[in-house]
Formats: structure tokens, sequence, C-alpha cells
């Protein structure tokens, strides 16, 4: 059974044993457009991206340090232990086969990101490719737990304006969730929402592909799709956080562009422009 205590118990065998590597950081809240977003910055990031360069030729989601296993999933998922956590709780949902991480999502992936959801008051979030900020090639969704910080009075910044019919600067899709949908209902839905945005399926040998880069994130009463045209703004990296309201900065320098710019101008020179209304 997935829970946070499991998540936790968890936590601590990793943090004993070395395997679990949480980086620090300093937060701010920064307004725009409506939205206070949660702004992070690190001092350095190195650990990471050295490890990001070994793991563009292996699959350490595939064959995964022991210790940051979490549990098994149904027959389709395990849950993995976010090696490198900016945020306490962070797990990764991977397919126990291995597929691209470009694959569409499956009604497999909503069933595993419902048994979470229905356990903790999370986040879930996908990566749909590089441009939208993914970093391994097997393909897994993301979880964090809620609020995304306790010095924000928002458990996700972006639903001050998400549906509120308060205009968003770049295209996406948005709707509500019916209580207790199932998977096939998500998966629908999901697909709904790709169309909206002019992101269709793409056969391929080892099936349907995206066409486009895209970001999504659920919670247990909605449901987002941002496509992406590329994975950073200068060198500020954004992946399906961003869209949640929440930054991620490697430098003082980082945050003094983000100041200069704004959050959300940030996030509409990674995404695309909104041509046509997408909101509902």
């Amino acid at each position: 059974m997935f829970s946070l205590s499991v998540v936790q118990n968890a936590m601590r065998r990793a943090l004993a044993d070395g395997a679990l590597q949480p980086i620090e950081t300093q937060t701010i809240l920064l307004d725009s457009d409506g939205v206070r977003f949660v702004v992070r910055t690190v001092s350095s990031l190195a650990r990471k991206d050295k490890a990001r360069h070994v793991a563009a030729a292996t699959d350490p989601l595939g064959d995964y340090d022991r210790s940051l296993f979490v549990g098994d999933l149904a027959p389709s998922h395990y849950i993995l232990l976010n090696k490198f956590q900016l945020l306490a709780g962070h797990v990764l949902l991977v397919t126990r086969r291995f597929e691209r991480q470009e694959r569409l999502l499956t009604v497999e992936d909503f069933a595993a990101l419902i048994a979470c959801l229905s356990e903790v008051d999370g986040l879930g979030f996908y990566n749909g490719g590089v441009e939208a900020g993914a970093s391994q090639r097997h393909k897994h969704l993301q979880l964090v737990p809620l609020p995304l910080t306790r010095e924000s009075p928002d458990e996700v910044p972006m639903e001050r304006v998400l549906g509120s019919g308060s205009p968003l600067p770049f295209r996406h899709a948005f709707a509500r969730l019916a209580p207790q949908a199932t998977a096939p209902e998500l998966h629908a839905l999901y697909r709904e929402l790709l169309h909206r945005c002019g992101i269709s399926a793409v056969a391929a040998e080892e099936g349907e592909v995206q066409s486009a880069p895209y970001n999504l994130l659920i919670r247990r009463g909605w449901m987002l799709v941002v496509p992406r045209s590329r994975a950073c703004f200068e060198s500020i990296s954004v992946n399906g956080l961003g869209f949640a309201g929440s930054l991620f900065l490697r430098s003082q320098e980082e945050l003094d562009r983000v100041h200069a710019v704004g959050p959300m101008q940030v996030l509409s020179a990674v995404a695309m422009p909104q041509d046509v209304p997408h909101d509902a």
C-alpha cells in the first residue's frame, strides 16, 4: 500500500545508506500575473548534472539502486524515490517494462497514479519529452506531496488562475475532474486535452508516441496539459512543476533574471503561444 509513511520510511533508509541525496534550497515567493510563484534557488546541482550524463548511456530507473525502491504499484509500475530530492517525498512511478518517455500515457499509467492520489493529497506530473523537462529515457510519472511549500498560502500556486476565467499567456487545456473518476475516464480526458492543444498520437513500432512535447499536471480535482516549445528559458530549465507555479533555479544570476522578466514570462517562453481559447 502506498502512503506517506511508507515513503518516509524509505527515505530514512535511503538517507542512512547515502543513496538519497536531497538538495538544499532557499525559497522565496514571487508574485507574477496573479500567481504567487514558489521560487527555489540552489547553490549547485553538480551531482545531479554528473548523474544525468551517466544516465544518458544507462537506464537508472530500470536498473535502479535498491535503496531507492519504495514498493510495487500493481503489475505495471513500481515506485522509486527521486534520488536528488528538492521536495521531500518526491517519488517516481516507473513502468516495469521499458517504454520511452515519449510514449503516450496509458490506462495503466493513470491507474497507477490514481492508486497514489487516493492515499496522498499530491500533485502528479509528467514531462513528455526532453523539451518538456524529461531527464530520463524510461517512462515515468512523478508525484510530490502537497503543499509545494509551507511558506505559501496556496497548495498549488497556479490554482489561483486555473479554470478561473483569467487568461494565461500560453497554450493550455484545463478540465475539472469528476469525483472518483476512473482510470479509463482520466485517460479519455487526457487524450481530449492533448487534442485541444494540437497534440496527436503517432503510430510507432513500440506503440503510440506523442506528436509534440508537453507537460501534464493532475491532482484529485483537475488536469492540465501544456504543450512545450523548448526545455529552457535561457539557462533556466523548466519541467512540469513550473506550470504548477514552482521554479527551481541554479544561481543568484538566474534568480535576478526571473525577477527582471517575471515567472509567468519564463513559462510563456518555453510554452506555445495562446492563439485560441483552450481553457474549459
